[in-house]
């Protein structure tokens, strides 16, 4: 049997980039399950849209004379003739310099790239499997039109971001007959870039729980004094969220500031964390299912500086929590694991996981984002009325 052909289409190719994390493992394989893992099958083509003094693209040609990189994703996809000729597409819109807008979103040219890729389809007669970076697009009518795309052709197709399938700490889930009322989520960064990472958390979590998933009614985004100010009123019912959740959640990570000089973990206080706050405002989503499930994601950038989650379940007295294990001083593991669940797909045609998922917390995304650009205004999501089931078996990382 023919080893699959890959084609790789990415914004940018250079050192930490999410596309050199992601290619690299293709070409020169990763760490698996306690040996050195090569993917059965082949990265043939790249198209790469911005090059500059710290490309890496034409080195790694030079080392994999297999690898050919060509000038249009057109010519990418079918290695310079006039029909599909890979069978899978990585698609990375990720990294590089493209202008934002005046909500302060970056518009990175995914659904353009995407398109271009149906485009061949179409004009070949034939589909593969497509793997798209993170959300699907800034742009939730485009996101909604990618996936709508992929079911229209019939091609498998898998998004998001690395968190659902890393290792978790401890290594939990929340059981498929599990009532869930209420989730928080805390991480570090800030809006239209860190925040896709926690939704994807959070959702991979909740969307076992008893029934699946019912899609989001509402989002009411919060920043800055607000957050701190819906803090201290200490659950949702008054505006706020589930304080013993959120300690939960303080309390697994292993990447918290200390709020005193020369100490170590030591949980900061209420009023010490906006003294904590660097290089990102503090933000909160907080959003509600069709189902009741209530949820405050929160972006605490200089507080916390790991992902971690905390689920209160009906019926359990103690909350249910866990870190989502994405160790910034590693050579960026967290990508082997997602990296592999795009062979499983390349290889049986079939997606590893539910791109709803994807379509959902890009949903949330976009509507974080409009709900500050509106001034903090809670908005009403009917668009959001996405309802799926998890794969029956988990797809994280585990030992």
């Amino acid at each position: 049997m023919a080893r699959p052909r890959i084609a790789a289409i990415v914004t940018e190719y250079r050192r930490n980039a999410h596309a050199q994390h992601i290619v690299d493992r293709f070409l020169w394989g990763y760490g698996w399950q306690g040996r050195h893992h090569h993917p059965p099958m082949d990265l043939v083509s790249l198209y790469v849209d911005q090059t500059g003094e710290d490309d890496l693209s034409q080195d790694r040609a030079q080392r994999f004379p297999s690898m050919k990189i060509y000038p249009t994703i057109a010519e990418a996809l079918t290695l310079g003739g006039d029909k599909l000729a890979v069978d899978g597409v990585v698609l990375i819109g990720e990294h590089g310099t493209y202008p934002r807008n005046e909500k302060g979103q970056t518009l990175y040219p995914r659904y353009e790239f995407f398109t271009q890729i149906v485009d061949v389809f179409r004009g070949s007669g034939r589909t593969a499997p497509v793997f798209s970076d993170k959300h699907l697009s800034w742009n939730w009518e485009w996101a909604k039109e990618m996936v709508d795309l992929s079911r229209e052709m019939g091609f498998a197709f898998i998004a998001g971001s690395s968190i659902p399938v890393n290792r978790r700490m401890p290594a939990v889930e929340i059981p498929r007959d599990a009532e869930v009322e209420e989730v928080v989520a805390l991480s570090p960064g800030g809006v239209d870039g860190y925040d896709i990472h926690n939704l994807e958390g959070i959702q991979c979590m909740v969307e076992r729980r008893k029934g699946g998933e019912t899609g989001v009614v509402s989002l009411h985004a919060l920043q800055n004094d607000a957050v701190f100010k819906a803090m201290k009123k200490g659950s949702w019912q008054s505006g706020g969220w589930d304080l013993e959740l959120f300690e939960a959640c303080l309390c697994r990570s292993h990447n918290l500031s200390s709020p005193r000089e020369g100490f170590n973990h030591i949980l900061p206080r209420m009023d010490e964390m906006p003294e904590l706050i660097r290089d990102a405002p503090a933000s909160a989503y907080r959003y509600e299912h069709a189902d009741g499930v209530k949820v405050t994601m929160l972006m605490l950038e200089g507080v916390i500086h790991d992902f971690t989650f905390a689920a209160r379940l009906k019926g359990h007295r103690k909350p249910l929590s866990t870190r989502f294990f994405i160790d910034p001083n590693s050579p960026r593991n967290f990508f082997s694991p997602q990296v592999n669940a795009m062979e499983q797909m390349f290889l049986t045609g079939t997606p590893t996981y539910p791109i709803e998922r994807t379509l959902l917390t890009t949903g949330l995304t976009a509507a974080g984002v409009e709900s500050l650009w509106l001034g903090q205004k809670r908005l009403e999501t009917p668009h959001l009325a996405i309802r799926y089931q998890p794969t029956e078996e988990s797809t994280f990382w585990r030992s």
